[in-house]
């Protein structure tokens, strides 16, 4: 027979484990940094692509359509391309936040909504010093206004360099609605 304490403290740790599912990582985690990589940028030779459109410059984003990819982020990364970044793509509206973790460049980063508009924007700066406590386990995050589908991360500067802005409209292209998260 269960008891109220029970229920209760299965309600927790189900909370828990659900928050922790959501807090996403920007740039990865100290897990996993295997695979073959490009020498530049360590981007996955096999890494899933899509363009997006956004004030009339086109970037080629990798993309992330799961836990793994999308906690992995753009970890490790020595460079991001002018034009290169991640989309990443969530199986129903969240309202999470992402951390800088490994992360040896700024980056840029925007939340989008289900219906396309840009819920808040973040420039994401390193956590000094590179090796440290902080850098492994950072204790603040870049969260979400309201939930969002979508998160879009680019080359650091570039969120002032397009002029984008909280309420913003994105046209996310057909190639981007089709994507199917898990």
């Amino acid at each position: 027979m269960v008891n109220g304490y029970q229920i209760m403290m299965r309600r927790v740790m189900g909370a828990l484990l659900i928050t922790s599912l959501l807090v996403l990582s920007a740039c990865g985690n100290a897990g996993d940094t295997t695979g073959q990589q490009s020498a530049t940028t360590n981007k996955p030779a096999d890494a899933q692509t899509v363009e997006l459109t956004l004030m009339d410059q086109t970037f080629n984003l990798e993309v992330a359509l799961d836990f793994a990819s999308r906690n992995q982020g753009l970890s490790d990364r020595n460079s991001i391309d002018a034009t290169g970044g991640m989309l990443f793509k969530f199986t129903s509206p969240v309202k999470t936040q992402f951390v800088m973790r490994r992360c040896y460049v700024p980056i840029d980063l925007i939340f989008i909504d289900e219906d396309g508009y840009i819920d808040s924007l973040h420039a994401m700066a390193v956590i000094e010093p590179i090796g440290g406590a902080r850098w492994k386990n950072p204790s603040s995050g870049y969260p979400t206004a309201g939930k969002i589908l979508y998160a879009v991360e680019l080359k650091g500067g570039k969120i002032a360099e397009l002029g984008l802005s909280r309420g913003e409209k994105i046209e996310l292209p057909e190639a981007v609605l089709q994507l199917k998260a898990q």
